[in-house]
């Protein structure tokens, strides 16, 4: 089989699962070798038409589509976990905050959910909730949308008026030191300039596989947020503030 041949079926796999590890593109393709696999893959992730993941996953490139949530769940799950235990240290006992949508924010949620705070929200991840809580949590109305457990659209909007967030904590798809915070939703792009405006301030959750990447709709600039990572990025650290845990560069 020749190297077009094969990249144009991984792409065809692809474009069918979205993610899929490199051990299940190998049954899809049986007389193809794991290490040439690799290489086409380096090749396609070269030419920006895939994208690998940790763990030896592979996902085709999209400016447009979301991950579904349990996908990304599973994916830098340790670096998540670092994330969230990083945020945490800026929340306080009797603070109003804003809790976005996405597995990172998730992560956030299950380590603050015993302090005595009000939550804010739009991740319907509160409902997998099975311990018991001091945190009031607060659902924001509006539309559901499955694939991020998230609610968004004009009511959302309309109700985050209603409060002012001590500080907000928001997820995004990429951050680009020069098109700024995306996210492939339009709604969820508007609902991330709402959180801000009524924010004091704002931190932005993300594992350093965002960085340099840049999906459909831009949300926000990268300098109205302090990032929190699991590591540093030298371009975008020149337009904001960069928190990672200490041992990381």
């Amino acid at each position: 089989m020749i190297p077009y041949e094969r990249k144009e079926k991984i792409l065809e796999a692809l474009h069918r699962e979205e993610i899929i590890k490199i051990e299940k593109l190998q049954e899809i393709l049986p007389e193809v070798s794991i290490s040439t696999l690799r290489r086409d893959l380096k090749e396609l992730e070269k030419a920006g038409r895939v994208e690998m993941l940790a763990g030896g996953a592979v996902k085709i490139c999209s400016t447009t589509s979301e991950i579904p949530i349990a996908t990304k769940s599973s994916l830098y799950s340790k670096e998540k976990e670092k994330i969230a235990a990083l945020a945490a240290e800026f929340i306080h006992e009797g603070d109003v905050i804003y809790l976005d949508s996405g597995s990172t924010c998730t992560a956030l949620l299950n380590k603050i959910i015993h302090m005595k705070i009000t939550i804010i929200t739009t991740n319907t991840s509160v409902f997998n909730i099975q311990q018991e809580t001091e945190a009031e949590i607060i659902l924001l109305g509006g539309r559901y949308n499955p694939v991020i457990s998230s609610l968004n659209g004009p009511l959302t909007d309309s109700n985050i008026h209603t409060f002012n967030f001590q500080t907000a904590f928001l997820g995004a798809n990429g951050i680009d030191a020069e098109k700024g915070v995306s996210t492939p939703n339009l709604v969820e792009a508007n609902k991330k300039r709402e959180i801000l405006n009524n924010a004091n301030t704002a931190y932005l959750l993300c594992d350093s596989s965002k960085y340099n990447k840049v999906a459909a709709v831009k949300a926000f600039g990268t300098e109205e947020v302090i990032i929190i990572s699991d590591a540093n990025d030298e371009k975008i650290g020149e337009t904001t503030k960069i928190l990672y845990p200490e041992g990381t560069k």
